[in-house]
């Protein structure tokens, strides 16, 4: 009998921990939403976590930012070789570090 009131006791300090970190009140407000969604999702589980913020972006998102980093990897490569070619030219024009070739 002590074995039971143990594992009572537990489970009720349990469950005072997930009603004073809001677990309970999150899940419920979206089990609430699931079940007042007027068409049933096919699969309950995403929906739960797409409520919950873990599903992470959406696919048509990703294609975005995979886009938007190709666009500026291109852009960076383009203005380095810009840098570098106008470092060489720079260097036309200005005496090297070591005083050779200056007239």
């Amino acid at each position: 009998m002590a074995q039971y009131r143990a594992s009572e006791s537990k489970r009720e300090q349990f469950r005072r921990y997930l009603e004073k970190s809001g677990v309970l009140d999150t899940l419920t407000s979206v089990l609430v939403a699931l079940y007042e969604e007027p068409e049933k999702p096919n699969n309950a589980l995403d929906f739960i976590k797409l409520h919950l913020g873990a599903a992470g972006p959406e696919p048509a998102d990703t294609e975005v930012l995979r886009t938007e980093l190709a666009d500026l990897q291109q852009k960076y490569n383009e203005l380095m070789e810009e840098n570098k070619e106008l470092r060489s030219r720079l260097m036309q024009y200005e005496p090297s570090p070591d005083g050779e070739g200056a007239e």
